[in-house]
C-alpha cells in the first residue's frame, strides 16, 4: 500500500519522498498542482487541497499511514480534524505531524493556538500518532540567498544569535522511521542539528561554501521591523524578535535525531557545501 505524503513538494516533504522511494516505498505524493509537481520516477501524484478536505477522497484511498503537514498555504492547518476522520474512515492507521510547538507558551498565544488545535486533532483521532517539531530550518537561511547573490551581504538582527539548526533531511529521516518501524506511536520529536550555530557564523560559513567573503550587516530591532514588515505578520515578526533578545534562548540539541535513525545529524557547514548553488 502506497504512504500517503502530503506538503511533499516543500523543503521536508520533498526530502521524505526521495527517502521513501529510496528505500522501496511506494509514495503517493498529494498537491494542489501535479502538473509543477517536481518528484521522482515512480512517484503516484494526485491532486487534493486541504483548505477542501473533500477533494482528498482519491489521495486517501488504499492508504494506511500518512504524513500531515501543519501548515496550508501560508497558515497553520485549520481543517486537520475533518481531514483525520476522513483518513480514519478511509482506512489509515498511522499518521506523522510535521507541526510547530513552543512550549513555553500558553494554548491560547496567538501564534500558538491554532497549532494546539490541530495537535488535539491529531492525539483524538484514534490513530496511531507521532508529533514532529523540528528546532529552526537550516533551509531558512535561503531567503538571505537574494542578497548574497546581489550584494554579498545579509541584513538581520541578533549576529548573536544561536540556534542548533537543522537539516531538512534530518527531519525527513526521523519521519521516516515513524512511518515505517514500529515503535514511535504516541512519540513527540524535536529534531535539532548536533551544535549550535551563530547566525554570524552561518554567514561566514555560508561564503565559505560559495569562495567568496559575505558581510553580515547587524540591523536593529527597529530596522529589522521595517526590513521585514512586507515579508512577515506583524506577530511573528515580535515573536521573531522576542526570540533574538535572548542570544543562548536556542541552542539546545536534542538527541532525537541520532537516537531515531542511528547516525548524528548533519551540520550546517554540510548544508552550506550541499546548498552552495542557491547562493551564488
Amino acid at each position: 500500500m502506497p504512504i500517503l505524503v502530503t506538503g511533499a513538494t516543500g523543503t521536508v516533504g520533498g526530502s521524505l519522498v526521495r527517502q521513501l522511494v529510496a528505500a522501496g516505498h511506494d509514495v503517493r505524493a498529494l498537491t494542489r498542482n501535479p502538473a509543477t509537481a517536481a518528484l521522482p520516477p515512480g512517484v503516484e501524484v494526485v491532486a487534493g487541497d486541504f483548505a477542501r478536505p473533500a477533494t482528498l477522497a482519491a489521495a486517501l484511498r488504499g492508504v494506511t499511514r500518512m504524513h500531515v503537514i501543519g501548515m496550508d498555504g501560508a497558515g497553520p492547518l485549520t481543517t486537520g480534524a475533518e481531514i483525520l476522520e476522513l483518513a480514519r474512515q478511509a482506512g489509515v492507521r498511522r499518521v506523522t505531524h510535521l507541526g510547530h510547538n513552543d512550549p513555553s507558551r500558553a494554548d491560547d498565544d496567538p501564534i500558538e493556538a491554532p497549532h494546539r488545535l490541530l495537535h488535539r486533532a491529531i492525539e483524538d483521532s484514534g490513530l496511531e500518532w507521532t508529533h514532529v517539531f523540528p528546532g529552526e530550518f537550516m533551509a531558512n537561511t535561503r531567503e538571505w540567498a537574494a542578497d548574497i547573490r546581489t550584494e554579498g551581504v545579509v541584513r538581520a538582527p541578533f549576529g548573536n544569535w544561536t540556534s542548533a539548526l537543522v537539516h531538512e533531511a534530518d527531519i525527513a529521516a526521523v519521519i521516516v522511521a515513524a512511518l515505517t518501524e514500529d515503535g514511535h506511536a504516541g512519540r513527540v520529536y524535536q529534531p535539532t542539528g548536533p551544535e549550535p550555530v551563530r547566525r554570524r557564523d552561518a554567514v561566514r560559513m555560508i561564503g565559505e561554501a560559495i569562495g567568496r567573503p559575505v558581510r553580515f550587516d547587524e540591523l536593529t530591532p527597529e530596522q529589522a521591523r521595517e526590513y521585514w514588515k512586507d515579508h512577515y505578520p506583524t506577530e511573528v515578526i515580535e515573536w521573531f524578535l522576542e526570540m533574538g533578545r535572548y542570544p543562548e534562548g536556542s541552542n539546545w540539541v536534542a538527541p532525537d535525531v541520532e537516537q531515531v535513525t542511528g547516525r548524528p545529524g548533519r551540520t550546517f557547514r554540510q548544508w552550506a557545501a550541499e546548498h552552495a548553488d542557491d547562493f551564488r
